[in-house]
C-alpha cells in the first residue's frame, strides 16, 4: 500500500510547487477528466455517479470564475466562456444528456489548448 501513498505525496508536492499558470492548467485537466467520467457514467445509466462528476466540473468553473482578475479585458471573455458552460452543465446534469457533456468537453479542451499555447509562448 506504499505506492498509493507515494502517489499522493507526488501528486501534492506537484500542486505545492505549481505556478499560478500550472495550477489553472491543471483545473482544467481535472474539469475534462471529470467531463468523461461523467459522460461515460450516463451511458452506464449511473445517474448518481454522472451527478456527482458533473458538480465536479460545476465546481471547477466555478472556481475558475472567481478566480478572474477582471482588470485584464481578457478576464471578459473567459467569464463569457465559463458562464455559458456552467448554463450547459446545468442542462446536461438535468436531462443526463452526454451530447451536451461532450459540447463541454470538447470546450474545455479548446480552451486548455489555448491556455497551453499561452504558457508556452510565456514561458511558464
Amino acid at each position: 500500500m506504499a505506492l498509493p501513498n507515494a502517489y499522493a505525496q507526488y501528486n501534492n508536492s506537484r500542486i505545492l510547487t505549481a505556478s499560478p499558470a500550472e495550477l489553472t492548467l491543471m483545473l482544467y485537466e481535472g474539469a475534462i477528466k471529470f467531463g468523461n467520467i461523467a459522460i461515460m457514467k450516463m451511458e452506464q445509466k449511473d445517474i448518481q455517479g454522472a451527478h456527482n462528476n458533473i458538480v465536479r466540473v460545476e465546481k471547477i468553473i466555478d472556481y475558475l470564475r472567481e478566480t478572474l482578475d477582471m482588470k485584464y479585458p481578457v478576464a471578459q471573455d473567459f467569464e463569457n466562456i465559463y458562464v455559458y458552460l456552467s448554463e450547459r452543465l446545468i442542462m446536461a446534469n438535468s436531462r443526463k444528456d452526454p451530447e451536451i457533456m461532450e459540447e463541454v468537453v470538447t470546450h474545455l479542451r479548446s480552451v486548455r489548448d489555448n491556455w497551453k499555447e499561452v504558457m508556452k509562448r510565456a514561458k511558464v
